[in-house]
């Protein structure tokens, strides 16, 4: 592979220290190890590849007490090792990103029995979750959510089809939504934690997309669900899976920095050796204004998604607008600085095997996934717009 090592135990904590306590500190300085441990592993040709790796990757960040942030609610710990997974590994990204989204319903809403049957082993790297709301008529509109829920005697029986589920086919568990009434909207969703094997709960196929990420279909055919199952109560659902979304959309921003930081020095390390026209790239002005702009746009990020963290870790009850706001100009931010590393390494920048290449095919799903950079916006917009509106008014 034509890569450059990583030359740093990144994230470099210092541009965000202001939000940062002593054992973030910590955790960053122990980040480096994990990089390299990662980025040993090898390529994953194909989706089972990708699968089969994934499982490998959950069992290596157990043991290593990696997910630990994940159960404290440690947001800003989770933005730290998000930030290196995503420069290390998009794909231990993904695997730590499902952890949480998996099991943080369960953390928020589930009762002592769930946290002990499944959020443990989770958090040890025992058992993978994965989080199923989307579904082919719902993604950003969650109230037209058409998977039911049907109470019958102790159980509730689930009928519906979900899809571009993360971990599909290789979770343990799913975190699963559902409706109990279509015509009571988000009021009638409830949240149902279902062991893979549940019979009437089916891998439907996978997703494969451009980067390695386990993908796919879920279908639920009379599925029977004990009623200990419900996460929260009849009805919470929407509450709980937009508390946990709330909580980590930072992250997402996080993972996207990384992803750029490994750009921005793959980029520089490249202009620093390539010669042309008797120089260095680095030498020529309008490679200078590419890294300047670059780098400006990751810190920038960086301080957005780490001060929404720092919302939620000292005790804000919601970062709705902050969370938007950090995902938004992260994620986009992240995709400009991968495409502009593109360019500065040139012809091997689009080799398959290269990792600015790699980056660029991974960066690509982190502005649509856990709510697209429009609908990010759109919270935005209305937040503002609310907080001008005149008391009393509609």
């Amino acid at each position: 592979m034509d890569a450059t090592p990583l030359t740093r135990s990144a994230p470099d904590p210092t541009p965000i220290e202001a939000f940062l306590e002593a054992r973030h500190l910590a955790t960053a300085s122990r980040l480096g190890d994990l990089m390299e441990e990662l980025g040993g592993l090898p390529a994953t040709p194909d989706d089972g590849a990708a699968r089969t790796q994934a499982r490998e990757i959950l069992g290596l960040l157990g043991r290593d007490g990696w997910y630990a942030p994940i159960e404290a609610q440690d947001f800003r710990s989770c933005c730290l090792v998000r930030e290196a997974l995503g420069a290390a590994s998009p794909l231990a990204d993904a695997v730590y990103a499902l952890q949480a989204l998996g099991s943080i319903p369960l953390i928020l809403g589930g009762d002592t029995a769930h946290r002990d049957r499944w959020v443990g082993p989770a958090m040890k790297g025992e058992a993978m979750a994965a989080f199923a709301m989307t579904e082919p008529e719902a993604g950003s509109d969650v109230a037209s959510l058409s998977t039911t829920a049907v109470r019958d005697g102790g159980d509730y029986v689930l009928n519906g089809r979900k899809t571009f589920i993360s971990n599909a086919g290789i979770a343990d568990f799913y975190s699963v939504f559902a409706t109990m009434d279509p015509e009571l909207g988000t009021r009638g969703i409830t949240c149902f934690v279902i062991p893979a094997d549940t019979p009437g709960l089916e891998f439907a196929g996978a997703q494969v997309m451009s980067a390695p990420h386990p993908l796919g279909e879920l279908s639920l055919t009379d599925c029977r669900v004990p009623a200990a199952n419900v996460v929260g109560a009849e009805g919470k659902g929407f509450k709980v899976g937009m508390a946990t979304l709330d909580r980590l959309r930072p992250t997402v921003g996080a993972a996207a920095c990384g992803m750029a930081s490994r750009a921005l020095e793959e980029a520089l390390a490249h202009a620093m050796k390539r010669q042309q026209f008797g120089k260095p790239l680095a030498g020529f002005q309008i490679i200078q204004e590419k890294l300047g702009r670059m780098y400006t746009d990751l810190v920038a990020s960086r301080l957005l998604v780490y001060q929404a963290a720092w919302r939620k870790d000292t005790g804000a009850d919601r970062i709705t607008l902050e969370a938007a706001v950090a995902k938004a100009f992260s994620t986009e931010s992240a995709q400009q600085i991968v495409d502009q590393a593109v360019q500065i390494v040139g012809g091997r920048g689009v080799l398959a095997d290269h990792p600015v290449d790699r980056l660029y095919r991974s960066v690509r799903a982190l502005r649509v996934y856990e709510g697209t950079t429009e609908i990010q916006r759109m919270i935005t917009a209305r937040a503002l717009i609310a907080d001008r509106r005149p008391t009393g008014t509609d």
